[in-house]
């Protein structure tokens, strides 16, 4: 397995390298091509696997030398028991899956810590786009058509927070970014992603 250096990754991956504990069990819930769990494996000792639906995706998993089994995130962790995980991560995932809720309450049922990053529907380019051009926003982060986009379900910083609290869910850490680091100052507004870690009260 080849190491991939932190100078190389995408920023949402070192955010999300610096949550997970070093020799951690990490489970990676739609883990595409395997980059993020490549680096988790190689730099931070993790003992992970995936779950992910693209055959071709996991053809490069596999490759990679990474365990990753065909699964449907949103059925895919009944068959792993209690408690199994130190980490389960949803990055650029929680907005495709049909059952939020039920996905991050088994999410929390198999991890101890859920990690979750998924794109900022309600940043000032998406608003600018919506109320001045009249159309459904595509930006960096939402890089889709209206037409073609696997995303179902359309949440903000704010909504999610307020999803975690009516919940009774700690919010361990936070982080927001843009294209250029870390935001913090109107997050709501300003980041393009947001990255939670988050765990049973």
């Amino acid at each position: 397995m080849t190491s991939k250096r932190k100078e190389d990754l995408r920023i949402d991956h070192k955010v999300i390298g610096e949550m997970v504990s070093e020799g951690a069990t990490v489970l990676d819930l739609g883990c595409g091509d395997g980059d993020l769990l490549e680096y988790l494996v190689s730099n931070k000792k993790v003992r992970g696997s995936g779950v992910e639906i693209s055959e071709e995706a996991i053809y490069n998993c596999v490759e990679k030398g990474l365990s990753v089994s065909q699964g449907d995130i949103d059925s895919g962790l009944k068959e792993y028991p209690d408690g199994l995980f130190d980490f389960v991560i949803f990055n650029q995932t929680m907005q495709q899956v049909q059952d939020p809720l039920e996905a991050i309450k088994e999410a929390l049922r198999v991890g101890a810590k859920v990690i979750i990053g998924f794109p900022n529907f309600c940043h000032i380019n998406a608003r600018f786009q919506i109320f001045f051009g009249g159309h459904v926003p595509v930006t960096r982060s939402l890089p889709y058509a209206w037409y073609n986009t696997p995303n179902l379900h359309f949440l903000s910083v704010k909504d999610f927070l307020k999803f975690c609290s009516e919940r009774g869910l700690v919010v361990e850490k936070k982080v927001f970014l843009s294209d250029r680091g870390p935001v913090r100052f109107i997050p709501n507004l300003l980041a393009l992603n947001a990255i939670f870690q988050i765990t049973r009260r």
